[in-house]
């Protein structure tokens, strides 16, 4: 029997994209030999995954998993819609979001951890999963937020079963307020994010890069107006409050009402509730951003799949 080694387990995945098990029983089954080992996972349909791992999976689901003290958000891709509205596919996105609250969103530990039933790890699981749901499929990222005192408000948008959809959003608030109204303000407060795609909860809070880069740009238009260099100082300023109002949180129109910023909204219900409540975090996960999407020719598409 050949020494099977880490080292040959890990080729064999890479060729194949089968699970770290499967291509240890494989080495195993074929005493070493990787050509063989190789044919004896595509007998098990266990080395689909190396055709379809050059894919481009850009659909699928965000999930949310909560409870009253954590919530995350993961994104499970796929190639096409279609598989995203396969049952086993969205019980896939389910049960690793399950996984995820456990690790608190952590994506490292939750690629590492056991998926439940099985003994392999979330990451493997998925990748074995590609044989059986027939496309390149991938666990793209995940994020938590929690708090000791307070209320997790969650939202999904465009929701095709508990917990699923294209956009998800959990936001964490911090208050020794009722819990209920709480997260009933966090949900609406989610809403709002989810609609006004904010990147931060406060000024101080934006990348200061990004702020950098929109001062130049605003100086640059400022100038072109010729005026005076304290003139144009005081445009650069209301226009930079004015991009605030479009990128911060709690600087934005609240879309729930179309009146008040969400600090005034924030406000009053503290008011309400008779007790602070502060804006701890908050997860914004859209579907597919930033995933650089492959364009085909739907004819030459055509001609591929009828072998021209």
């Amino acid at each position: 029997m050949a020494n099977i080694t880490a080292s040959m387990v890990k080729d064999l995945r890479e060729k194949t994209g089968a699970g770290m098990m499967d291509c240890k029983n494989a080495l195993k089954e074929s005493d070493g030999d990787m050509e063989a080992a190789v044919d004896w996972l595509r007998t098990k349909g266990l080395a689909k995954a190396a055709k379809k791992s050059g894919r481009v999976a850009a659909e699928g689901l965000i999930a949310i998993a909560a409870n009253n003290e954590r919530g995350v958000v993961i994104e499970l891709n796929s190639e096409t819609d279609f598989v995203a509205r396969n049952d086993t596919f969205q019980k896939l996105a389910t049960d690793i979001a399950g996984v995820a609250l456990e690790q608190n969103g952590d994506f490292d530990a939750l690629s590492k951890a056991t998926f439940p039933g099985t003994s392999a790890s979330v990451t493997d699981h998925v990748t074995e999963m590609v044989a059986t749901i027939g496309e390149n499929l991938g666990l793209r990222r995940s994020q938590g937020l929690s708090v000791s005192k307070g209320a997790i408000g969650t939202y999904v948008h465009n929701q095709i079963a508990p917990g699923l959809g294209k956009i998800g959003v959990v936001v964490a608030l911090e208050s020794d307020g009722d819990a209920g109204k709480l997260t009933e303000l966090g949900k609406k407060i989610a809403m709002h994010i989810a609609a006004a795609g904010p990147l931060a909860v406060t000024v101080e809070e934006l990348d200061p890069d990004l702020v950098a880069k929109e001062r130049q740009v605003l100086t640059e238009q400022a100038r072109e107006s010729g005026k005076p260099d304290n003139v144009i100082e005081k445009m650069i300023e209301g226009r930079l409050r004015k991009y605030y109002e479009e990128v911060v949180l709690l600087a934005q129109t609240f879309v729930i009402d179309g009146e008040n910023t969400v600090q005034k909204a924030i406000d009053l219900e503290a008011k309400e509730i008779g007790a602070p409540i502060k804006v701890a975090g908050f997860i914004r996960f859209a579907l597919g951003e930033g995933i650089e999407k492959r364009e085909e020719d739907f004819a030459e598409e055509v001609a591929k799949a009828a072998g021209n």
